[in-house]
């Protein structure tokens, strides 16, 4: 059940919250060129963890990759950054969902 609660919290914060958040931080959206819009998304993160008790962002290792010529070092990310790379995740996924959607 704290899944589904979750989403639906989360569901509430992305349509009324996050719109009026983005008109707030619009001069500094206006500034950066539309960089600083995933603000909203990392409060509406920050939103649903303070209100629905089941759902938690933890600190995360990621022990490093080697993809032939690409190689990613390990790191340790905080709960803040854990935050911040979850809200970039679901900006780049929600964004190719609205194209794919949108496009076809």
């Amino acid at each position: 059940m704290g899944l589904a609660e979750a989403g639906f919290v989360f569901m509430i914060a992305n349509f009324l919250l996050v719109p009026l958040m983005k008109i707030l931080l619009l001069p500094l959206n206006l500034l950066t060129f539309g960089l600083f819009a995933w603000v909203a998304n990392v409060l509406a993160l920050y939103i649903l963890m303070k209100t629905v008790n089941s759902f938690t962002l933890l600190p995360y290792f990621f022990p490093g990759a080697n993809l032939g010529m690409l190689i990613i070092p390990a790191t340790n990310l905080t709960t803040f950054q854990a935050v911040i790379v979850v809200s970039f995740l679901l900006a780049i996924i929600t964004h190719f969902l609205h194209w794919l959607i949108l496009k076809h």
